[in-house]
């Protein structure tokens, strides 16, 4: 964990690409059929070992993770020839967490988050923009399609949606993959046992590890 936190740290000081915190998350429904998308990781947290999301809870992946609460991510940094990958069982932030990351958001961030009904249908662009409209009359902000990001936070009071928040990725399994020349890659995958603990897997056995071949 202590080396994937520096690789991801180095992505992002040499500014290598646009999101270099950017991962694939993939989720499966209670069928077992898998869905994939791109999200941003906010933070390694080394000990005791598990990645920080934010997301709709009411979104497709909110919903699978609800059924089946285990997941996978991979990083890929081609620039620095290395990829991340991460599974284990996933579990919801706690409340303040996700209030506080909620509070440090662009003020059009949030109105977007109490706006979206992540991945519901809605019938055109135009409904969407002028639903982003109503929410920000409702909260006596400015018109947020005339405004920048970085714009000066009116100093609004935005609650954050019940439906919107934080996920912990608990690291059951980590591998780091490192691009050789003749494509003999290196890869190496560590192990260890979850046990959880009022719900939260927080007992964790001792790391193993092994080469494995590319």
């Amino acid at each position: 964990m202590p080396l994937a936190a520096a690789w991801l740290r180095q992505a992002w000081d040499e500014k290598i690409q646009r999101n270099p915190n950017s991962m694939a998350l993939a989720t499966t429904d209670a069928g077992g059929r898998p869905s994939v998308r791109v999200v941003l990781c906010k933070e390694i947290v080394i000990e005791p070992g598990y990645l920080v999301f934010y997301t709709n809870y009411e979104s497709r992946k909110g919903r699978e993770l609800a059924a089946q609460p285990w997941a996978a991510v991979v990083f890929q940094w081609d620039e620095l020839r290395r990829q991340l990958r991460v599974e284990g069982p996933v579990v919801i932030s706690p409340a303040s967490e996700s209030d506080d990351y909620f509070a440090s958001r662009p003020w059009q961030s949030r109105l977007a988050a109490l706006t979206s009904q992540q991945s519901a249908p809605i019938a055109s662009r135009r409904a969407l923009l002028e639903k982003l409209r109503d929410t920000a009359a409702r909260y006596d902000a400015p018109n947020p399609l005339s405004s920048a990001d970085a714009d000066e936070d009116p100093g609004l009071r935005l609650p954050r949606p019940p439906g919107w928040g934080g996920y912990h990725l608990w690291a059951a399994e980590v591998e780091l993959w490192v691009e050789g020349e003749h494509r003999l890659h290196d890869r190496i995958r560590w192990t260890r046992e979850l046990k959880s603990t009022g719900g939260t897997p927080g007992q964790a056995g001792p790391w193993q590890h092994q080469r494995l071949q590319p």
